[in-house]
């Protein structure tokens, strides 16, 4: 390999940092839906914050946040609606999202804020929310 696409390789994971993305998480309107969203705790020390956001993760903190924690609580809400759930001293901070809306499908950012340079937790998830009607006719055709 050429040394200068090596040197690319490695500032793209510097500067865009680790990122995933999976399988869409599926919710019905009127029903609460989770996004899940975990770090490892191993002892109190790495208990840290970390913020929820609309869109794909930036290369620092969240664009367009929803809801920011301390490491032990929720520090910021943008709505009532946006709950964490887990066991934050666990490094649970799966977003629930109550009564969902259509209006709610989308990209969603969960951003753990880990000490030193490029070291962040990134997860971009999707969310897809269906009508009552269009859940009911994808398991008849499945089922």
């Amino acid at each position: 390999m050429a040394p200068c696409f090596i040197l690319q390789r490695i500032l793209m994971v510097l500067f865009t940092g680790l990122a995933e993305s999976g399988s869409p998480v599926r919710g019905v309107v009127g029903q609460n839906v989770t996004l899940p969203c975990k770090y490892p705790v191993n002892h109190q020390n790495d208990i840290t914050t970390m913020c929820w956001g609309r869109g794909s993760c930036p290369p620092s903190q969240c664009s367009q946040p929803i809801l920011w924690t301390d490491g032990w609580r929720v520090t910021e809400r943008q709505s009532s609606r946006y709950y964490l759930e887990g066991n934050l001293a666990q490094g649970d901070v799966s977003l629930t999202i109550v009564n969902a809306a259509e209006a709610d499908g989308g990209v969603y950012c969960c951003r753990v804020e880990i000490p030193g340079w490029f070291n962040d937790q990134r997860s971009n998830l999707e969310i897809v929310i269906e009508t009552g009607e269009q859940s009911f006719c994808m398991s008849v055709r499945e089922g």
